[in-house]
């Protein structure tokens, strides 16, 4: 079964090399590119099938003996967003096939784009906090190169927010990690829950919001979140509809393991604090969206206040509000990416779709209005779809803490979803109820475009899955229960990287 912890990161790798080796023959490129996906769709379905039955799964790398080899580590958390990255790159594959000009695939979208899949998946199942760092490294570096493929000026324009603010994050990321080092000489984070309630507790907090800052400038979380509206709407669809299932995520993930493993004990501090956050973050971002009318501005702003969502889940820290903000990650991806790839659609050419310049989508095209009225319903979270299972979740938490904080940001997060439901009856009454403009020119396909189809196919793929998981929740929460559990007691985790070892007392 350990043999399975590393494929997520050897797919990815391996068909990332192998569309760059055949760079000349476009049709072979992209054949790999979905081909790759789609394996690993099995072994991500593969892993999480072994670490539900067998308990969380630990390998060192080269044979070193933990704690000083790189760990890669797989719980029922880790294993989920390895699944979720996975569909995620199968509907943006298929998508591309229609959407990516061939300038972009001669300059390297598909080995980019894997390359992206490597470095989040690194992330997920890594458990070196140094290590952790690299993985970011090697996403920054692919996401940053997606965004200005093409070389358009609104592109640099949200590239420079972007980079500017991800290198700001990784220095503070690299600064927490040399005084944890300095601290407690240990990056191995089995091993450094363990050592960390041996420092002082003014340590340990400036620690938590070194780390706090550094992860939620990836998360968007307020006041860190304004490169993500600006970045969002610039490339291709297929690109932002992966950047939005998962590079946010991949910070909320950051977030959870380390206030999960490393911090947990001091959250009279650091998870009150998360909870002012999770409550800004929420009311900043619908507020973003609802005074905007370019579709994907408006999608990038409700990308913003969802992640306080899953933050609010992080600062209850129950293990109800744990699963919560696992469901949350999980629907909003799929959800989000959706409504992006629909984006994609709603305009002739899959460019910016203004709605005071939009109208008659409804008559035009029936099916593509389904898709987008089901997921818009689901971000805004009306039963029984998906999201209200998310949020539903997430305020019976809140309720049951019972604390005045909790108690706000439970006020907040329902109002949002109001002000959600608001906004995305905007863009329904506008772009798709609404008569088109008389002077509406539907334009024609151009010479030599690939099919339509391939940019139908994945959003009904995702806009059943999103249905399925409203209609059918069960099965995924008995899951994101047992991994709520993990990551509310880590003692499963640190026996799992550790062994018996993990019963020794801290060294000093």
């Amino acid at each position: 079964m350990k043999e399975l912890l590393v494929l997520p990161v050897l797919v990815p790798m391996a068909t990332a090399v192998l569309t760059l080796l055949s760079f000349r023959r476009e049709g072979i490129q992209r054949g790999l590119g979905l081909v790759g996906s789609v394996v690993q769709l099995v072994a991500g379905a593969a892993l999480l099938r072994g670490v539900y039955r067998g308990g969380i799964l630990s390998t060192q790398l080269g044979g070193w003996p933990w704690p000083y080899g790189i760990t890669f580590v797989a719980d029922l958390f880790s294993a989920l967003m390895v699944l979720l990255s996975a569909i995620i790159a199968v509907a943006t594959s298929i998508y591309s096939l229609s959407d990516i000009d061939q300038e972009r695939r001669a300059h390297g979208f598909y080995p980019l784009m894997h390359v992206l899949l490597m470095g989040t998946n690194g992330v997920f199942i890594t458990g070196d906090i140094f290590n952790l760092y690299v993985w970011f490294e090697v996403t920054l570096i692919a996401s940053f190169v997606l965004l200005v493929l093409g070389n358009e000026r609104p592109q640099m324009q949200g590239a420079i927010k972007y980079v500017a603010m991800n290198l700001i994050s990784s220095a503070l990321f690299l600064t927490g990690i040399g005084i944890l080092y300095g601290s407690v000489h240990a990056l191995n984070m089995a091993d450094l829950s363990l050592k960390l309630p041996t420092l002082t507790a003014p340590i340990r907090t400036t620690l938590a919001m070194i780390f706090l800052v550094a992860f939620g400038i990836k998360a968007a979380v307020f006041p860190l979140f304004f490169w993500l509206p600006d970045s969002y709407h610039t490339p291709p669809v297929t690109v932002t509809a992966l950047f939005a299932g998962l590079l946010t995520k991949v910070g909320v993930y950051a977030l959870v393991r380390v206030f999960s493993l490393l911090f947990m004990r001091d959250g009279d501090v650091t998870h009150v604090v998360l909870l002012g956050i999770a409550g800004f973050t929420m009311a900043v971002g619908v507020l973003g969206a609802v005074s905007h009318h370019e579709v994907r501005r408006i999608l990038a702003f409700h990308s913003v206040s969802q992640v306080g969502y899953m933050v609010m889940g992080l600062g209850l820290f129950t293990m109800a509000s744990l699963a919560g903000a696992i469901f949350f990650v999980l629907h909003h991806a799929i959800i989000k990416s959706n409504l992006f790839l629909i984006s994609g659609i709603m305009h002739p050419h899959g460019k910016e779709v203004r709605l005071e310049q939009a109208g008659g989508l409804l008559a035009r095209k029936p099916g593509l209005s389904a898709c987008f009225l089901v997921t818009a319903l689901s971000l805004a979270g009306l039963p029984p779809l998906s999201g209200f299972w998310a949020k539903l979740l997430l305020v019976r938490s809140g309720l049951e803490v019972g604390s005045q904080g909790a108690a706000a940001v439970v006020a907040t997060s329902l109002a949002v979803g109001l002000v959600t439901l608001i906004s995305m009856t905007k863009i329904w009454n506008e772009a798709f109820w609404k008569a088109a403009p008389a002077e509406t020119h539907i334009a024609a396909q151009p010479k030599g475009t690939r099919p339509r189809v391939f940019l139908y196919v994945p959003v009904v793929l995702l806009t059943v899955l999103g249905v399925t998981l409203g209609l059918s929740p069960d099965p995924l929460l008995q899951v994101i229960r047992r991994a709520a559990a993990q990551l509310a007691d880590p003692t499963e985790y640190v026996h799992a990287v550790q062994g018996d070892r993990a019963h020794e007392s801290p060294r000093p």
